[in-house]
């Protein structure tokens, strides 16, 4: 019998590679492997001792039905009180502990996956959607831990208890425990069955809880926009329509389950009424007593009695298993952009940049950028225009590798930027995007991710090179200013103006301008620009804009349309070529602005 049960819990272990993972949950548990014993090592009494009250029936059930003793043991009754209150306590405390390994673990999986998050590309955020981050990176831990332990320590339980249970059956009467050997036997073949038909529904599930994860993110991320285009009839469609998609998993998860324990409960009471069929027999001649008889049945259904509902915790148990086989496929993720072996370090300085027949593509067989080629000396300035979707910001975005090329090379003071580290790379170059991400807190907490351990002083001067010391004296916390998520509660210019400060305190010789003024209104970007101008002094600039002036001053100007450059020089010097892909750019979009020089 216990060799039954253990034969089939071993499968269905086997059945959910935990053998596998186990040897890799390893390292979450070993911090605190004491406690999670315990917790298992307190299950083994615990099971045990269901059989206390099932031994203890025989002779207190033969004195007094049998023998009519007047003084039965009267002290067998006050035991199992007192042995059921010991099993009451020990049970308190394995769910304690089980509890508290069981976050332990969470946490700690939690921690390694959003720190493999943060080692991820650019491109593998651009084919996510939020609410899969959140799915997979946060929910996947949450159900991997979260009643794994509780689940296993009942199984614990439940296995020695159907050892010291089958104990007693087998003491009282080795014929009827023959028949629960078999009985229970039987009761166990569905459930290896069952774990292969459920786990492509736990797949679609958690593909459905993130969509509905997603939606809200949209509905708050897009307020706005919803309301203005009176979208919200269309948004509540969506939403039922995922409801609706969850609603006929979550049936479909019940109807290959749940049929379970309707049918243990069936096949367990086969079980108990042959027992007693032939329980009957075996008193009338003799073979057993009614003690006998009374303590079998009682350990007989409280052998039963677990199993009956073995498929209510079995969903669990499964989801558990399928999100540990997903988190370790989350951290077995090699991120395409990463340190090459022997990286080396880039000094800060003043350095040219090159790009040698740089090509580049978002998907097979689509390019980008073809056969780049550019040379920007220290110091200088150079203007990245041309048509939308020409490959602009795709260019720059290459620099720090928030993707890396397809073929060619791109150098920095001679030597391939994917030789040097990432951090090094990225701490030489500051950012500022056309809609800068600020991050919930105060202005203080977002200026000083640039430097963070900047000086008052330090700040101070960043602030009045962005042009924000005048708006933080108008606030009643200054810098200590919450802002909310995103920085909501700010305007967009002033957002701007935090992400230049930010710059400014990181003080990178490569100053990456990404339309960081074209979603301005005029005033605002008029003061944006001005402390756009006290950033790029004496920085290498790459600078996609649309302002004229800027655009002008450049050093260099790049005119890239269909991936490649199709002109390069001066403003002057691309105003001399007729028909020119920046003359008929200028005269479009600036010739209203001012007149052109040099024709």
């Amino acid at each position: 019998m216990a060799i039954s049960i253990f034969d089939n819990f071993k499968e269905f272990i086997k059945n959910q590679r935990f053998v596998v993972n186990y040897g890799r949950m390893w390292p979450y548990v070993k911090p605190i492997w004491f406690r999670a014993l315990c917790s298992m090592l307190i299950c083994i009494p615990i099971g045990s001792l269901d059989a206390v009250i099932a031994l203890a029936l025989k002779p207190y059930m033969d004195a007094v039905m049998v023998e009519k003793s007047i003084s039965s043991p009267w002290y067998i009754p006050l035991g199992i009180v007192a042995f059921t209150s010991i099993q009451g306590g020990l049970k308190y405390l394995s769910a304690y502990l089980s509890t508290w390994v069981g976050n332990k673990i969470t946490n700690n999986l939690k921690f390694e996956l959003f720190k493999k998050l943060l080692t991820l590309p650019t491109s593998y955020f651009d084919k996510k959607k939020s609410g899969d981050i959140v799915a997979k990176f946060n929910n996947q831990a949450n159900n991997a831990c979260s009643g794994l332990l509780s689940n296993l320590s009942v199984f614990v339980q439940r296995i020695f208890s159907s050892i010291s249970l089958v104990c007693v059956l087998f003491y009282n009467s080795w014929q009827l425990a023959l028949i629960a050997v078999l009985v229970l036997g039987c009761a166990f073949i569905p459930v290896a069955r069952i774990q292969k038909r459920i786990k492509d529904v736990l797949g679609k599930s958690v593909v459905a809880d993130s969509a509905i994860i997603t939606e809200y993110n949209e509905a708050y991320a897009g307020n706005k926009t919803i309301i203005s285009y009176n979208l919200a009839e269309n948004e509540i469609k969506k939403f039922d329509y995922i409801l609706r998609n969850i609603f006929t998993l979550r049936i479909k998860m019940v109807q290959k389950t749940q049929w379970l324990s309707p049918m243990m409960h069936v096949i367990v009471s086969v079980g108990i009424a042959a027992a007693i069929g032939y329980g009957s027999h075996l008193i009338m001649t003799q073979q057993i007593t009614s003690g006998n008889f009374v303590s079998f049945i009682t350990a007989l259904i409280l052998l039963y009695t677990p199993i009956k509902n073995l498929g209510n915790n079995l969903n669990s148990v499964q989801t558990s298993f399928y999100s540990i086989e997903k988190i370790f496929e989350l951290l077995d993720i090699v991120p395409s952009i990463r340190n090459k072996e022997n990286a080396i370090t880039l000094e800060r300085g003043d350095y040219p940049i090159e790009f040698k027949d740089v090509n580049f593509e978002y998907t097979k067989g689509r390019p980008i950028l073809k056969d780049i080629n550019l040379k920007v000396e220290k110091g200088e300035t150079i203007a990245l225009v041309g048509n939308s979707g020409g490959g602009k910001t795709t260019m720059v975005n290459l620099l720090p590798r928030f993707y890396d090329i397809k073929s060619g090379s791109i150098t920095i003071n001679g030597v391939d930027i994917r030789d040097y580290t990432l951090e090094s790379l990225r701490q030489d170059i500051a950012v500022v995007f056309q809609d800068n991400f600020l991050f919930s807190g105060t202005i203080r907490e977002n200026i000083l991710l640039g430097k963070q351990n900047a000086t008052e002083e330090e700040v101070q001067q960043a602030l009045k090179m962005a042009y924000l010391d005048e708006f933080v004296t108008t606030l009643k916390d200054g810098l200590d200013t919450q802002i909310g998520e995103r920085g909501m509660l700010l305007s967009g210019g002033q957002k701007q103006r935090v992400a230049i400060a930010r710059a400014f305190l990181k003080d990178a010789p490569i100053i990456i301008l990404d339309e960081a003024t074209s979603a301005l209104d005029n005033k605002a970007e008029a003061i944006v620009q001005k402390a756009i101008e006290n950033l790029m002094q004496n920085k290498t600039v790459f600078v996609i804009a649309h302002r004229l002036s800027t655009i002008r001053n450049a050093d260099m100007i790049a005119v890239i349309n269909d991936g490649r450059i199709v002109e390069q020089g001066t403003h002057e010097q691309l105003l001399q070529i007729e028909n020119g892909e920046y003359k008929q750019l200028y005269e479009m979009q600036f010739k209203h602005q001012e007149e052109p020089v040099g024709v």
